[in-house]
């Protein structure tokens, strides 16, 4: 795609476009750090929800402009608003990483401007076949890092996925470190909990994980989570077993970031946690209901640490794209997947680490 510029002489002002959720948010960090490692005439601004921000922090060349999309930047009116501002930061380019509604008036109007503007594929088609219940097409499909590399590369900045800087450790406010009560053991990250419960590992089950981990005396275990009834649960589990911390609801998102950067290990679901701990480069294993990786969501470069509910058992897997779907007696697919093989799991990846 000709953007009006020489690609290798001139600076080029991409606009980014990926608003929610923060899973998906966070799978934009690898790209866009391939993308401002591998073009240093380019700089990025990313529109996404303010909370968001902390996650793009040390990304050189980038600012993040937030998308008030239930204030100022509500309705066909705020999104038009919400154009106007951005073109006055002299956008060249626009990389929709989110093609919806709201990024579908955007390009409208960018449209007006002829401003150059990709959006990305999400491959619905695909990912319909593979969680058909009557005509699945079970086969690994393009991941979602690749979907948005390959908005990039259609308008004209190739990226080498594998020639990545993921994001280094983050430091940590000494209130923070108060909170974590010393740090001689080794660092196991464990988010138990899901959007959604097909996608959610029983709470009886992870809790004969932490238990687990507990008794061994080797590892201090980071609880994460977000909302009254999560900190509820995570709270006992802390007062339970000694060496769990429960961080809901005792620092703010940037420093929970700044934890998991320093984890050695985090064990979560097919959600949001998994893709933070990626971006750092941290040991993911993630594990999966009705859900699948198939689907091409699972965590950068963490392919290999991933346990899958039994097909054989239950062989409509996958059922749905974000757990949220699943037929009769579907409930439990993940009591498929004993507490033991997870423990197994996580101690041999933290042999390799």
């Amino acid at each position: 795609m000709d953007t009006g510029k020489n690609l290798h002489s001139q600076e080029v002002h991409i606009l980014v476009i990926r608003m929610s959720a923060m899973g998906d948010v966070a799978m934009t960090v690898p790209v866009i750090s391939a993308l401002l490692e591998q073009y240093p005439n380019t700089r990025i601004t990313v529109l996404t929800k303010g909370f968001f921000k902390p996650i793009f922090e040390g990304l050189p060349r980038l600012t993040v402009y937030e998308a008030d999309v239930k204030g100022k930047h509500k309705g066909v009116l705020g999104l038009w608003r919400l154009y106007k501002e951005l073109k006055s930061l002299q956008i060249d380019v626009v990389a929709d990483l989110h093609n919806v509604m709201r990024s579908n008036v955007l390009r409208a109007f960018f449209a007006l401007g002829a401003t150059p503007f990709v959006q990305i594929d999400k491959g619905r088609a695909e990912k319909r076949s593979l969680t058909s219940l009557s005509k699945k097409v079970f086969k690994p499909l393009i991941t979602t890092h690749q979907r948005y590399a390959d908005v990039f590369s259609t308008l004209g900045f190739p990226l080498n996925l594998e020639r990545v800087n993921l994001l280094p450790k983050r430091s940590m406010l000494s209130e923070t470190k108060l909170v974590l009560k010393g740090n001689t053991k080794q660092w196991i990250g464990i988010a138990p909990f899901a959007a959604f419960d097909g996608k959610m590992y029983p709470l009886d089950l992870m809790e004969k994980v932490v238990s687990d981990l507990n008794s061994s005396g080797l590892y201090h275990i980071l609880l994460f989570g977000g909302g009254e009834n999560e900190r509820i649960q995570l709270e006992a589990w802390e007062n339970k077993y000694e060496n769990c911390i429960n961080l809901v609801g005792k620092i703010p998102f940037n420093e929970e970031l700044a934890v998991i950067s320093k984890l050695e290990l985090m064990i979560a679901m097919d959600s949001g946690n998994a893709h933070l701990a990626a971006m750092f480069g941290v040991p993911s294993l993630t594990l999966w209901g009705v859900t699948h990786p198939y689907a091409g969501f699972y965590p950068f470069k963490q392919g290999e640490h991933i346990l899958v509910s039994d097909r054989e058992k239950y062989p409509l897997i996958p059922t749905s794209v974000y757990g949220n779907k699943f037929p009769s007696g579907y409930e439990d697919v993940m009591r498929s997947i004993p507490p033991e093989l997870v423990l197994d799991k996580a101690k041999e990846i933290l042999k390799v680490s």
